[in-house]
């Protein structure tokens, strides 16, 4: 019996593309940037088992029209807004994505952005690259400390909730706002629900 094919439509570390090749033959857009154009993709896509698409690729029916032996979209990304779901299931075509997949690479983005406002970090590295740091004194750059600073966060899903708990290594007071209160946030971080 033949190996399942499949279809990677970016390029993905080695060690990912080692886990395909153990169980799939595979052929991928082997480009950093831009994405698969549509008719690449469609032309690829025409004899698969199965695509690794990315929230950029489009997958409704005109790309199940054009892979007809297609089980399986894994979607690498949290949500699946690029996906048309109600298509998939009537053809039987198994739909993945990799929910929580960016929780902590996102919380740690929102955390350098916020340290880099309040410590005033592109703003310095500017100045440094104009060549108008000349000498360092009190009141220069001086930002604002974030240790002890109340943190308000709109959100506490996945994301916020792991957000707060890095907060609490910067002895931060917490402050939320969600749909509903989170007594699990609250207990691990002290956060408090606030209603708007």
């Amino acid at each position: 019996m033949s190996r399942p094919v499949v279809y990677i439509t970016r390029r993905l570390p080695q060690q990912a593309l080692d886990i395909v090749a153990a169980a799939c033959a595979y052929t991928l857009w082997d480009h950093e940037s831009p994405a698969v154009p549509r008719d690449v993709l469609l032309r690829e896509i025409a004899s698969v088992d199965g695509v690794l698409t990315m929230l950029s690729d489009r997958v409704d029916g005109e790309f199940l029209d054009t892979a007809p032996r297609c089980r399986v979209v894994a979607n690498m990304a949290a949500g699946y807004d690029n996906v048309d779901v109600p298509t998939l299931t009537v053809r039987k075509v198994l739909l993945t994505n990799t929910p929580g997949v960016l929780t902590d690479t996102t919380a740690d983005l929102a955390w350098a952005l916020l340290m880099a406002a309040a410590r005033r970090i592109v703003e310095g590295q500017k100045l440094i690259e104009a060549g108008e740091w000349k000498s360092w004194y009190p009141m220069f750059m001086v930002g604002q400390d974030i240790s002890g600073a109340t943190l308000g966060i709109i959100g506490a899903g996945r994301i916020g909730a792991t957000i707060a708990r890095r907060a609490q290594g910067f002895d931060m007071p917490i402050l939320y706002h969600n749909r509903t209160a989170s007594p699990e946030l609250e207990a691990q971080t002290g956060a408090q629900y606030r209603s708007p």
